[in-house]
């Protein structure tokens, strides 16, 4: 192995979880989808190749310790538990040879339920709140297991289902489970297990937080019964499995929670209703003590779950010093996960605030990120953008549960950045049985993910863009302050674009595609922004052009719209001291599926939290000279003060030409969409061809 650069060489050091020494310092954190036990499939649970081969992929490319994604104790589909299968655990075996060939360690983690965090989906909702049609599914879906909680309590995700309070029964078949399938994964040669989780508002959480446990019995009130669920789990384990086999926690350091369904932002001073930094330093050494061996660590529930899952609003390194506070109250290892980026998680290491860094979605996005850190090629590395949209857009609006399309949930952990990610049957590289000459028109993300593809495949490909700059459309998307990875996207595609014989024209415009010679032409032209009817709307500033910068807003800006863009723009306006107000049609703000919660409650907890204006089920009227003129849904109109007006209500495809034998329409310019849309459509014609 190549000696990396000396500011990382922390990183590369080895360490001990227990007996078993682990050669380097990051650890690939567990991501929902990447079970090795499949995930959310009709056919009930089985060894998933699919992930298998993705965590090989990533052994071999110096990743130190693997944790897949959390495997359910008991399916969700059919009810069987996972201890019962034991030809999975065969497989699992002969798997477990090949990833020690690499160098690297893995451990399973098992998870002992969501309750209230169960992400119940508008399909199956409406089957669980009618008694009939509940017991009806129960043989396939028992949504009241899945649902039961460690009291009744609303659901995370769908408020008016109230989940069950979970028996004792259950609890104790839980615990079972824990020790029965541990004891098969070491069997299978398994370096150890993580137990799911005192951690994000899962079940073991819900039962350890007092906010969440109301119950009277000896699991629940006292600190001690609280946590009595946890400690019991590892007990059981090391029982089955012996005292040196090595048992990881996943663990959030505090919950960040304000209320029911109320996150905390970072820095705010606010009363902590969760898990606070008092409780967790007894925890954490309250939860060693009892036979944990290391802790999987960083903060949030599902009520503040930006910060187990954070997004581009939220700074790097997020977690990092709450969980470095709490590696002084214990002597096993901690691991520090949330937006960490190399170089600071190397000095924390050098420091001894952690013992490694958790790095989870990064792996998806570009499995040799390790080895390019290695070779010292970070340029090279294809940043995550945070955006969710590919591996974990479960998404949720005012009065809908879970609005994720079903294919998603039962196939998370996919990129939409790398469509190969968990998809390798759908989408991968084959040369092409005939080298063509391919135009494509737009140099857009689109326009440079069809060429980069083409040319990969084979083809002689000319990229044509109309202006002095690539990235198209997501220039302005890139623009604000808070999407510094979105600009370093633009970049690693410029660079990417250079390695492949791409002929570039750039201050090309195309206005006739029969003028090129070209066999298969790919349009990429984009969208245009939506105009709408109403008095004084010249007036108003587009939202591509704000964000490029062509226009300056005021001190009191109107934001027409409160879409993701519109909602993104005036988080926007609040950093820069603007005072923005946001007028919206729909019932909430960013009601369209697809859009992870994690990052949408960010931007509604950030506008509650600072005070920021937002006009729900409002209609803009007028636009007059320092105000706009607003209708409510009673009807009411009403002017309010606004120096500037934002438009951002939408887009309309733009394309060059229609559609044809030989004319392929890619991105926007197709279909308005998001750029997981562009990048797997952008495959999907390029592997055509």
């Amino acid at each position: 192995m190549e000696k990396p650069d000396k500011k990382f060489e922390a990183l590369f050091t080895p360490w001990k979880i227990g007996n078993v020494e682990i050669k380097n310092r990051i650890v690939m954190c567990p991501m929902g989808g990447t079970s090795l036990f499949g995930w959310f499939e009709l056919g009930g649970c089985h060894f998933d190749k699919e992930a298998a081969k993705l965590f090989l992929e990533r052994a071999n490319n110096n990743v130190g310790l693997i944790i897949p994604g959390i495997a359910p104790l008991r399916d969700t589909f059919w009810g069987k538990w996972l201890w019962q299968n034991p030809k999975m655990f065969e497989e699992l075996k002969v798997f477990m040879d090949e990833i020690h060939k690499t160098g690297a360690k893995l451990f399973v983690q098992l998870t002992a339920g969501m309750g209230r965090s169960w992400a119940i989906t508008e399909l199956v909702a409406p089957l669980h709140k009618n008694k009939f049609t509940r017991t009806l599914i129960k043989p396939v879906i028992d949504t009241s297991h899945e649902l039961a909680s460690p009291s009744e309590q609303p659901s995370r995700w769908a408020h008016d289902i109230i989940c069950p309070e979970m028996t004792v029964e259950q609890i104790h078949e839980i615990i079972e489970a824990f020790a029965k399938t541990a004891k098969l994964c070491q069997d299978a040669g398994v370096d150890g297990v993580e137990v799911h989780a005192v951690h994000e508002g899962y079940l073991l959480d819900q039962f350890a937080i007092e906010f969440f446990n109301k119950r009277t019995d000896d699991y629940g009130g006292s600190f001690e019964n609280r946590y009595r669920f946890a400690v019991e789990v590892v007990n059981a384990i090391k029982e089955a499995c012996g005292k040196d086999y090595p048992v990881s926690l996943r663990y959030s350091v505090e919950s960040k929670m304000k209320g029911f369904c109320k996150g905390a932002m970072p820095g705010e001073d606010y009363t902590e209703v969760g898990r606070n930094m008092e409780e967790s330093e007894r925890a954490a050494k309250y939860l060693q003590d009892a036979g944990y061996d290391m802790l999987n660590a960083d903060n949030g529930t599902y009520d503040s779950w930006y910060w187990a899952h954070p997004p581009m609003y939220m700074p790097e390194n997020c977690n990092l010093d709450d969980v470095a506070h709490i590696k002084q109250f214990v002597d096993i290892p901690v691991v520090c996960a949330g937006r960490m980026d190399a170089e600071t998680g190397a000095k924390a290491v050098a420091d001894g605030r952690i013992d490694a860094v958790g790095v989870a979605r990064q792996f998806l996005v570009d499995p040799e990120w390790v080895t390019k850190l290695i070779e010292d090629r970070i340029e090279d590395i294809k940043p995550c953008i945070c955006c969710h949209s590919g591996c974990f857009n479960f998404s949720s609006s005012k009065g809908h549960a879970n609005t994720q399309d079903l294919t998603d949930t039962m196939g998370l952990a996919r990129c939409a950045l790398n469509p190969e990610t968990m998809q390798s049957k759908k989408y991968s590289i084959a040369p092409a049985k005939k080298s063509k000459k391919i135009a494509v028109i737009g140099g857009g993300i689109g326009g440079m993910e069809a060429a980069i593809v083409c040319a990969k495949r084979g083809h002689k490909v000319t990229l044509y863009e109309k202006t002095d700059k690539l990235g198209g459309v997501f220039i302005a998307a890139a623009a604000p302050s808070f999407k510094e990875k979105d600009r370093a996207l633009i970049a690693w595609y410029i660079r990417e674009l250079s390695r492949y014989p791409i002929d570039v024209k750039m201050n090309t415009e195309i206005t006739d595609v029969k003028s090129l010679d070209a066999d298969e032409i790919i349009i990429a032209t984009g969208a245009k922004a939506k105009r709408i009817p109403v008095k004084g709307a010249d007036t108003a500033i587009e939202a591509v052009d704000f964000l490029l910068g062509k226009a300056e807003a005021g001190e009191k800006v109107a934001v027409i719209g409160g879409g993701l863009t519109g909602c993104e723009i005036a988080y926007e306006l609040c950093l820069k001291g603007k005072k923005p107000f946001i007028v919206e049609m729909q019932d909430d703000l960013i009601t369209t599926k697809g859009i992870c919660l994690a990052n949408t409650s960010y931007l509604r907890d950030y506008f509650e939290t600072n005070s920021v204006p937002v006009h729900l089920e409002t209609s803009l009227c007028e636009i007059k000279v320092g105000a706009v003129t607003l209708r409510d849904k009673e009807g009411k109109v009403f002017d309010v003060e606004a120096d500037t007006v934002i438009l951002s209500v939408g887009y309309n495809p733009a394309p060059l030409a229609p559609k044809g034998r030989h004319i392929h329409l890619i991105g926007d310019a197709d279909k308005v969409g998001n750029l997981r849309s562009v990048i797997w459509g952008a495959w999907d014609v390029a592997m055509k061809l």
